[in-house]
């Protein structure tokens, strides 16, 4: 029986509804992400999970207990908002002792806790110190163990990282993950940053309009996209309208701008006619010299992002953007041509509407 599950919870606030029957089962010490845009739902969903917002449809069990209608309190979840909100009249050690003392932990015992939930946080140093004087990653350990000492059955995080710059933000994410992994706490996270769902969650939900759109682990969402959203909220993707010419077995010969494509694991569902959207991650294609691709093409425009390069090359596919890596050799110019080449297993069908006009999704 899966630890944690939600059936058909749906939100309304009046009329409007923010969450739309979502279902999601969690297994004890699962890390999952909610991602997805601004105002898709996914914090509300959080604060249903912890019990701040009323459930308006469907059930929420944890352990096989129904908390639906359960007080916050009588939950025992422990949670990092996005702010921290740190008592700032406490100290380091009294701010994570406060779900302790609520509790009535007996004093000994809840000194020792303590300790233990600021090492876990290389924290140690800093008890008697006030959030005031701690750096912004600081402060966010500081919640963190306050979250973790009063031993959760679940841990929810709401864009615990999104005030830290970027450096910091790389790195906490990191941390952040090593700490859930050592004490096992099954966690939910909300954020709209795809890099830090993709790294460190065994799971990522992704979410559009108050629905779950797709959820699997960080490699499938990423590399099978099940809709079009998903293909260019979650990475890059260059998208290519083509109509299928044939399919024999699992391979379908595709026309796109003049060319003919081969897509490979065709969906069985594909016929011959059919409209469809092709997806191409831009780090899957590669630049070569003129002549020698599958196409040529001319930079229009190039960006350096530090690593890599990022190009928009015009093609008869269409315009494609091509991230390269920085790898010393020389980078192309704005108005070089250049060849494109790719391999038939990275175009990914995205969708499809079969002659009649039924449409399919990938």
């Amino acid at each position: 029986m899966s630890f944690l599950t939600l059936t058909n919870v749906s939100k309304f606030y009046g009329d409007t509804q923010a969450v739309s029957s979502f279902s999601l089962t969690v297994e004890q010490g699962e890390f999952i992400s909610l991602l997805g845009p601004s105002g898709c739902g996914k914090t509300t969903t959080l604060q249903m999970i912890a019990g701040f917002e009323s459930v308006s449809g469907g059930r929420i069990e944890l352990d096989g207990r129904d908390i639906t209608d359960a007080s916050p309190s009588s939950r025992g979840l422990g949670i990092v908002f996005q702010t921290y909100a740190l008592f700032p009249h406490m100290t380091v050690e009294q701010n994570v002792a406060f779900g302790l003392e609520m509790r009535k932990c007996p004093a000994a015992e809840r000194r020792e806790r303590v300790a233990q939930a600021l090492a876990l946080v290389h924290l140690e140093q800093h008890g008697r110190r006030y959030p005031r004087e701690l750096s912004g990653g600081q402060r966010q350990r500081v919640a963190l163990a306050r979250a973790l000492v009063i031993k959760p059955p679940v841990l929810l995080l709401d864009e615990p990282l999104s005030n830290l710059d970027a450096k910091l933000r790389e790195e906490m994410q990191f941390e952040l993950r090593d700490i859930q992994r050592k004490v096992g706490t099954t966690t939910i996270m909300v954020t709209h940053d795809q890099s830090e769902a993709m790294s460190i969650s065994d799971r990522v939900v992704v979410m559009e309009t108050g629905r779950v759109t797709q959820v699997g682990p960080p490699l499938t969402v990423y590399e099978h996209p099940a809709n079009r959203f998903i293909s260019t909220f979650v990475g890059r993707a260059n998208l290519l309208d083509g109509n299928v010419l044939g399919v024999a077995g699992e391979r379908a010969d595709i026309a796109v701008g003049g060319m003919m494509l081969t897509l490979e694991a065709a969906d069985a569902g594909l016929r011959g006619g059919a409209r469809v959207v092709l997806g191409l991650r831009p780090e899957k294609l590669h630049c070569v010299a003129s002549g020698t691709g599958r196409c040529d093409g001319h930079v229009m425009q190039r960006f350096f992002l530090g690593s890599q390069w990022m190009y928009t090359i015009a093609t008869p596919l269409g315009e494609l953007s091509v991230l390269a890596a920085n790898d010393g050799t020389q980078a192309l110019q704005e108005g070089q041509q250049t060849g494109l080449t790719w391999n038939d297993h990275s175009l990914r069908l995205v969708s499809s509407v079969r002659a009649g006009g039924e449409r399919v999704t990938a």
